[in-house]
């Protein structure tokens, strides 16, 4: 059981969030199986159905959700908080405006502080969902997640691979053991009509959410809001979000 001390800071971010229905949290254990892919476009799928939506960018060591929303020239406003940019009508924040996108070398303590600082500051307003792309790992942002933003929904993303499977459920067993909501696995870059994750989710009793299929070239649709809405992995992530 993590260590759940009182932190003042737990007050700033009850503040920050007080007007966001429902938090997401995106985790996968393990990089290169397209979570941020998955929350980005889980963002823009729920904008269009018309929710207000917030992302927020919390893979601190290698954001990349700017980049598929091309939103890297903008800038938050500072006043009174930190206010998200906006896209459309979607909010949007990310440590990447902080860093310059340079490289974020920190560990331990500073990596916890740096990750309450942008929950406390970050003013979401009314949301009916605040999406956040969590890192890879186990390490100090997970943990922070469950420890202060406990009314977080995990959504875990895998890949069709063994090696991805075998890390995810790493971080599904952390989830249980802390209790956390898991709202159930999404398999990212789907290639076959069978897949041995379902059945992994049937023996570890969690919702087998749907497939998004594989999408050669999706870089070349970074930016395009049309493209990105009409694409296959948009029009699979519309019949997951029926599941959520």
């Amino acid at each position: 059981m993590l260590t759940k001390g009182i932190d003042p800071r737990t007050y700033g971010i009850k503040d920050s969030l007080q007007g966001v229905k429902r938090i997401i949290a995106v985790g996968s254990g393990k990089g290169g199986v397209g979570k941020s892919t998955v929350s980005s476009f889980l963002s823009l799928v729920l904008d269009d159905s018309g929710f207000k939506v917030g992302l927020l960018d919390l893979d601190l060591f290698g954001p990349s959700t700017h980049l598929i929303l091309n939103a890297r020239k903008m800038e938050p406003d500072e006043n009174y908080g930190l206010r998200p940019v906006e896209i459309n009508r979607m909010k949007f924040m990310s440590i990447v405006y902080f860093t310059e996108n340079r490289p974020f070398a920190m560990r331990g303590k500073a990596v916890t502080d740096a990750a309450l600082e942008l929950l406390t500051i970050t003013k979401w307003g009314n949301l009916d969902f605040l999406i956040i792309d969590t890192p890879p790992g186990l390490g100090d942002i997970t943990l922070d997640i469950l420890g202060f933003l406990r009314q977080s929904e995990f959504l875990l993303v895998s890949s069709p691979a063994l090696i991805s499977w075998e890390t995810v459920s790493k971080l599904l067993g952390l989830l249980k053991e802390e209790k956390a909501n898991i709202l159930g696995l999404v398999e990212n870059m789907k290639t076959s009509t069978h897949s041995f994750l379902e059945e992994e989710c049937r023996k570890e009793k969690i919702r087998y959410l749907g497939g998004i299929r594989f999408l050669p070239g999706i870089e070349a649709l970074y930016g395009d809001f049309i493209a990105l809405r009409k694409s296959d992995i948009s029009k699979d992530l519309r019949n997951i979000i029926s599941l959520i």
